[in-house]
């Protein structure tokens, strides 16, 4: 019974039905419990938790992650452990108590290193660096980028790359370095259109006219913008409005 309601979770998981997913791995985590299967029973649990967070049902979510270390632990599992203490940094930075976020971030960075994940590590060095840009703390931000960075070539991970240099180009324009900002926003637009991932481009340029437009520099701003637009219309992104009426007022500034 066990593998049928885990198939129908997953069934209902891509059809984005998660009342009838979570009830799916609610019934797979009483067949594991009573077959007395730990593995199968962390997996079907790391999953109902996973349900539980996309469903904003963090305290349940938690006791998941938690259950599951707690097995991970027994079993020796030191990647398995490295990752849902990640998964319950994330819950904590979703459930809006980034504070509660950094000692399990912390604790995964020493199973992680090693184990020599690197990809795991470029992951990790993003979120800490999310939160220390959330924070204020703009050196301690900088430097985790930078360090996910190098973890993320390490590995050839080119969307981490693309990932963590448009996050690390945010950071820099918010602090007003708008020099570093568009060297990074560039690099993250050149990785994403080696990626082709189109949408994710679109994100980018809005920053990156941004920057443009911070400098007074309407010609290149336009070009940004107008790029972005064409990328609105092809995918119908939701920012479509948004952007004709900001490239229409660029325009009508010319």
């Amino acid at each position: 019974m066990s593998d049928d309601d885990k198939h129908r979770a997953r069934i209902f998981l891509h059809r984005g039905d998660l009342v009838q997913a979570r009830a799916a791995w609610e019934a797979a985590v009483a067949d594991d419990r009573a077959a007395r299967t730990p593995q199968a029973l962390s997996s079907s649990l790391g999953n109902l938790g996973n349900t539980c967070a996309l469903m904003n049902d963090f305290i349940h979510a938690e006791a998941c992650y938690r259950e599951v270390l707690d097995i991970q632990r027994t079993e020796r599992n030191l990647t398995a452990v490295a990752h849902t203490l990640v998964n319950l940094g994330n819950l904590h930075i979703g459930s809006d108590h980034p504070e509660k976020a950094r000692p399990y971030y912390l604790e995964a960075m020493d199973f992680l290193r090693q184990l020599q994940d690197s990809r795991g590590l470029g992951i990790l060095y993003t979120n800490l660096a999310l939160q220390e840009a959330r924070d204020g703390q703009w050196d301690q931000a900088v430097a985790s980028f930078k360090q996910a960075l190098d973890h993320h070539r390490t590995v050839g991970n080119e969307e981490g790359l693309a990932v963590t240099y448009s996050q690390l180009g945010k950071c820099y324009l918010d602090q007003g370095d708008l020099i570093r900002a568009e060297r990074c926003l560039n690099n993250a637009s050149e990785h994403y259109i080696k990626l082709g991932n189109e949408p994710a481009e679109a994100a980018v340029l809005r920053l990156l006219a941004t920057v443009y437009q911070t400098r007074q520099d309407s010609i290149s701003a336009f070009r940004c913008l107008e790029r972005v637009v064409s990328l609105d219309e092809r995918y119908a992104l939701p920012e479509l409005q948004a952007d004709s009426e900001r490239l229409t007022k660029l325009r009508s500034t010319e």
